[in-house]
């Protein structure tokens, strides 16, 4: 049996929902990914701060950043929210910091309509050596029944 990890960043609680859904259904770790400073509430301050972020290549400090004992993992599931067609800058900051060389990685991305555009391209980019899964894009928080599917499709 795999021992996984499931780190994540939500801002909004959708890609929360799907991160422990992900935990009830595989018994996995859950790591919530957070920035030490939060992101506006108000929806077009986040926009307007995320958007400026990416692409001046900016990295937030983040509350706690590596993983322990990140060796015992052999799958690890990443989840963030498409902002500006890629990652959220927390999850680009987080797969920056931790080594998943030679782990399975399995990518769940949420939008409100972005699709996965860049996402992928960018997880790949920062965390090579690396086996992807097909990755899982929803709109808002999906589906249990979407979820479960995903999941059981992997070798777990």
């Amino acid at each position: 049996m795999k021992k996984i990890l499931i780190a994540y960043y939500s801002h909004s609680g959708n890609t929360e929902k799907i991160a422990k859904e992900i935990q009830n259904k595989t018994g996995g770790t859950l790591f919530e990914i957070a920035p030490v400073d939060d992101y506006p509430k108000d929806y077009k301050a986040c926009v307007d701060q995320a958007g400026k972020e990416i692409k001046s290549g900016f990295l937030p400090k983040l509350v706690k950043t590596k993983v322990e004992n990140i060796a015992d993992y052999d799958l690890v599931f990443i989840g963030s929210p498409n902002w500006w067609s890629t990652i959220a800058p927390p999850v680009s900051a987080f797969l920056t910091e931790n080594d998943f060389a030679g782990k399975q990685v399995a990518a769940f991305i949420t939008h409100g309509g972005g699709g996965m555009n860049n996402t992928m391209r960018d997880i790949r980019n920062l965390c090579p050596n690396c086996e992807f899964t097909e990755p899982l894009v929803l709109s808002g928080s999906g589906s249990i029944g979407q979820i479960v599917k995903w999941i059981d499709s992997m070798d777990i």
